[in-house]
């Protein structure tokens, strides 16, 4: 394993991870995002995977932060995400010298060239917007560039691939096909991580913007619910979009860093190599692949696919360079205002069970 090649491309080429539950820990139990952390059991550990040390030491260069809220009382789920977004300006704030709040790869660019980390952030579950969609915009002000209209359980919107609700005969509702038409008139992107199989060409049918989806596995490589087939792979690359690889074994079918790698070239191998990313769900409550136990390890990842073959400028586009293009091609369009805050509820009910929740 040639770690020094593969560092040098990171020195080179942004390295974007499009999915880590860190806000979370940051509300919760108050992580410090600023310090290196070592969480117990190294292999076992299901949150402690990121922080800013260990993200200079893997060679990150951008971590898209998930804001995930408990759905069950549904009231409270948009203040969570406001206090997850609260933790994100406040680290930023606090470790100027550190870590960047972007929304734009110039942002990310400017980052990096300053040796700043960059912190976007995205959503985890519609259920979050509690029924109204001018939270679309309001959460769009704050700074979020990515929604996931679903996550582990049914809401206004659609149904999850698995979880309460589940049912694969219903697919977007209407309330779900304006929300993709908000998304696109603010510049949020759509995340497709989640959604059951209707719902997802439901909603590819009712947007013209690249989407993403942010963390999954592909059912060419291991057969999961959780995992995309083959048509939805190349549904999302005929838009122009991207498909973070999670790493987590349950999903990928195998342990190691060569599970991780199989997953990242059957997309490639399908959908030419525009189309990979990453999207670990790092701090996701899900245990990583030996071998990348943590954000350091991505290097390691790195070399792992200049092993197998993958041409260097190919691993340069799924380590980051695919994540830019496609941010690039939906921008921010409206102002950003990280301070703003709705008036009304301000219970934060969001985070009940927050800790012991399924995830992944």
């Amino acid at each position: 394993m040639d770690l020094a090649a593969a560092r040098a491309l990171h020195d080179e080429t942004p390295a974007i991870d499009l999915h880590a539950d860190t806000p979370k820990l940051m509300v919760a139990v108050g992580y410090d995002l600023a310090r290196r952390h070592t969480p117990p059991l190294p292999r076992a550990a299901w949150v402690g995977h990121v922080d800013l040390p260990r993200m200079r030491d893997g060679g990150g260069a951008a971590q898209m932060f998930g804001m995930w809220t408990f759905p069950r009382p549904r009231r409270g789920c948009a203040e969570s995400v406001h206090r997850q977004l609260d933790s994100l300006h406040a680290a930023a704030a606090e470790h100027p010298g550190e870590l960047a709040f972007c929304r734009t790869p110039d942002e990310i660019a400017a980052a990096r060239r300053a040796g700043r980390i960059a912190a976007l952030a995205s959503i985890e579950g519609a259920h979050a917007l509690e029924g109204r969609l001018e939270r679309i915009e309001e959460f769009a002000r704050r700074g979020v560039r990515a929604l996931g209209l679903l996550h582990f359980s049914a809401n206004e919107f659609g149904r999850p691939a698995r979880g309460l609700g589940r049912d694969d005969t219903q697919g977007l509702t209407a309330l779900g096909r304006d929300a993709v038409a908000e998304l696109e008139r603010v510049g949020v992107l759509l995340d497709l991580a989640h959604i059951n199989r209707k719902g997802f060409f439901d909603a590819l049918a009712a947007g013209r913007a690249p989407p993403m989806v942010t963390h999954a596995g592909v059912a060419g490589v291991f057969a999961h619910w959780r995992n995309l087939d083959d048509e939805q792979l190349r549904a999302i690359a005929d838009r122009g979009g991207v498909v973070g690889v999670i790493f987590a074994p349950r999903y990928l079918g195998a342990d190691g860093i060569d599970a991780v790698v199989a997953h990242l070239c059957h997309i490639g191998s399908v959908c030419g190599w525009e189309t990979p990313a990453l999207g670990s769900d790092y701090d996701g409550m899900v245990r990583p692949p030996r071998g990348l136990e943590d954000v350091s390890a991505l290097p390691r990842l790195t070399a792992a696919l200049l092993a197998r073959g993958v041409a260097r400028a190919d691993v340069a586009r799924l380590l980051g360079q695919n994540v830019l293009r496609v941010l690039r091609a939906v921008p921010p369009r409206v102002p950003f205002e990280p301070g703003r805050r709705a008036a009304g509820n301000t219970a934060d009910t969001g985070d009940v069970g927050a800790l012991s929740s399924p995830h992944g």
